[in-house]
């Protein structure tokens, strides 16, 4: 992607739009010879003659665009020859112009900037990608993972690779957490949780002790995601509700068995209930794979690895990126 970067010279006689692109500097031959006050045949000569004589290779420092020029009064559209930087410092030592030396420090500043901007994001990016795949590789060592959950695990870290810069963002409290809901929340209520167990039961002919509580963690976990302090929602939008509901019932372990397969299905009521599981064009918002995969990540991660976790289970709720 081409970004137009102003050159005005120290006297301020030459404004140019610069095209920055691939990491170097453009100008079209109508701007070479404004940039080096020659006439564009005196330029065409000069360029001529540096790729006759080898001393650049023309498929190298020579690209097409088309461009939108304005010919007795009707716009048309013509593929204009751009020529990059080394092409431009050939052409400036050949007319032994001052402007050339002038013009070669400030794109030598510039693409200089633009390198140091692009390592930081590409650096950023890395430590992120890394921070995901280090967590996915933990949990992976943590548990013996089936050939369906490790394919699983990586799908989902795959699909959200594109919303990587969030989690660093995210967890360094840097933005918020963009497209999300701040929607009043329908809270998932105790009865309706027995309500979901017992139905678990008899469509899968559990056992006597799935779903049979160990202490009061159920309450804690359904009140936790809807309290607020000082007037204001401790978890702001639905999906950092629906993220956390599912995370604290899993590593609540509020049950003597199936922990896991409720914390999901209570999630799944929670995400109907808030209008989370379907899109406008009415297809899944959750995939069936995602949200084991969420489950699981959630079951193996470790405590302080919480923010990240719950992070990315509000962008894949929301379905940002």
């Amino acid at each position: 992607m081409s970004e137009l970067v102003l050159y005005k010279s120290t006297d301020g006689t030459v404004r140019l739009d610069v095209q920055l692109e691939k990491e170097t500097i453009w100008l079209s031959l109508n701007q070479v010879s404004t940039l080096f006050e020659r006439d564009k045949s005196v330029i065409s000569r000069h360029l001529r003659n540096i790729y006759q004589e080898g001393e650049l290779d023309r498929l190298a420092t020579v690209a097409k665009n088309a461009t939108v020029q304005n010919e007795a009064g009707r716009s048309v559209i013509r593929d204009i020859e751009y020529y990059n930087l080394d092409a431009v410092i050939s052409v400036g030592y050949r007319v032994n112009s001052k402007r050339g030396t002038e013009f070669r420090i400030w794109a030598t500043n510039l693409l200089r900037q633009h390198l140091v901007q692009g390592y930081t994001v590409n650096e950023k990016r890395l430590k992120e990608l890394k921070q995901t795949l280090k967590l996915a590789a933990d949990i992976s060592a943590r548990k013996a993972l089936t050939g369906d959950e490790a394919s699983l695990l990586l799908q989902t870290i795959s699909e959200y690779a594109a919303a990587l810069d969030l989690l660093d963002d995210y967890d360094h409290q840097r933005v918020s957490i963009g497209k999300t809901s701040r929607r009043q929340a329908k809270p998932v209520t105790y009865n309706e949780v027995t309500e979901v167990i017992a139905a678990m039961r008899q469509k899968f002919g559990a056992s006597e002790v799935f779903g049979k509580e160990k202490d009061q963690s159920l309450h804690s976990s359904l009140n936790a995601v809807m309290q607020s302090f000082d007037g204001n929602d401790v978890y702001p939008s639905v999906e950092e509700k629906a993220a956390h509901l599912l995370y604290f019932i899993v590593k609540n372990h509020s049950f003597v068995d199936g922990n896991k397969r409720i914390a999901a299905a209570v999630f799944l009521r929670f995400a109907d209930k808030n209008g989370l599981l379907r899109d406008r064009d009415g297809g899944k918002r959750i995939a069936d794979n995602a949200l084991v995969a969420m489950t699981l990540m959630i079951a193996e991660s470790r405590p302080q690895e919480k923010a990240v976790i719950t992070a990315m289970l509000t962008n894949l709720i929301a379905g940002s990126r």
